[in-house]
């Protein structure tokens, strides 16, 4: 994890009222990656408590596959060994768990006691591209997840490696990425993107409330052609404005 590049704690708090899409907008103006194939997940992902809103953190990355009764035997101290390298980063975090069974669900990880612990440890949620279960018990902990799955057992879940690279939902992530999630699914910010992601993404959503959404709902009822010619105008503006104000993309 780069310190230097970490974002403080207001500017999470400010980001986080944002939901997922509206981050990507801004997101979409500072980077140099593509925009629509790098940055979000590109398979399906569920919310299991969207109610809980939107979360951000940076990236602890485990790789499981409760299919394998190897592994519990291999590392009896596998569980306690990944704890000491959740302790040892600082929050908020976000658990990114890529699950060597998929497409299969042969046991979860992630239930009502691993939340609590990852909760005592500054995790605020997880990403897991597997199974979960213990969705209520989840919840009153206050601990959001996003999955692929849900699953009766635990089978054979235990840490096979961590503090690496991970693939989950077709997007590779790395320890300490910056990660924006909610139930549309999950943005990882670049290092390089941190920096004016907030200041980016106050503008394009206030540009949206400028233009386009008033003048659309201005527009309900009145002739089609001028409901075209008011949207269009207001379509004008908006583009101008993201010109003016991103005169080249990734510079300022």
């Amino acid at each position: 994890m780069n310190l230097e590049k970490q974002l403080t704690h207001a500017q999470l708090l400010e980001l986080k009222r944002w939901n997922t899409p509206s981050v990507y907008n801004g997101w979409e103006q500072v980077t140099k990656h593509k925009i629509n194939s790098e940055g979000f997940n590109i398979e399906p992902t569920t919310d299991y408590m969207p109610h809980m809103g939107p979360m951000i953190g940076y990236a602890i990355t485990v790789i499981i596959e409760p299919g394998n009764a190897e592994h519990p035997k291999n590392n009896p101290n596998a569980w306690a060994q990944y704890r000491e390298y959740v302790a040892s980063v600082p929050g908020p975090k976000i658990a990114v768990v890529q699950d060597l069974d998929k497409p299969f669900l042969y046991g979860a990880g992630w239930g009502e006691v691993n939340s609590n612990i990852h909760r005592a440890l500054g995790c605020v949620g997880a990403i897991i591209d597997g199974a979960i279960r213990d969705i209520d018990e989840m919840n009153n902990v206050g601990f959001k997840a996003l999955a692929r799955g849900v699953c009766v057992g635990h089978a054979y879940a235990t840490p096979v490696r961590w503090n690496c690279e991970v693939e989950v939902f077709g997007r590779k992530i790395n320890p300490g990425q910056l990660i924006h999630a909610d139930k549309h699914g999950f943005l990882v910010i670049p290092d390089e993107d941190q920096e004016h992601l907030l200041e980016a993404t106050r503008f394009m959503d206030s540009n949206e409330c400028r233009t386009l959404i008033p003048a659309a709902r201005n527009a309900w009822g009145k002739p089609t052609s001028e409901v075209l010619e008011t949207i269009n105008k207001a379509a004008e503006e908006f583009g101008d404005n993201v010109k003016n104000k991103f005169n080249k993309k990734g510079e300022w």
